[in-house]
């Protein structure tokens, strides 16, 4: 699944545009390393997203393509 598009549907980043903004930016790692929108998300890919002063850092436990909003937090665990 694209990056920009697990960002959205895993309702991290609230629109699919301002995930795709924040790749843009330099703001999204994965594993460590600068992502495009484009990348490919796998099931145990750990997700960094810097926000000013703050980060968010997320293992990915599913890659599902539709999610109910209830269902959304169980497709990451914080670490």
């Amino acid at each position: 699944m694209r990056l920009d598009k697990y960002l959205k549907v895993s309702r991290l980043i609230k629109r699919r545009t301002v995930a795709n903004e924040a790749c843009d930016a330099g703001r999204v790692f994965i594993n460590d390393k600068v992502a495009k929108a484009g990348a490919e998300v796998k099931v145990g890919d750990v997700i960094e997203i810097r926000f000013g002063a703050g980060s968010v850092r997320v293992r990915v436990v599913s890659t599902a393509e539709h999610v109910r909003k209830e269902e959304a937090g169980a497709m990451y665990t914080q670490l």
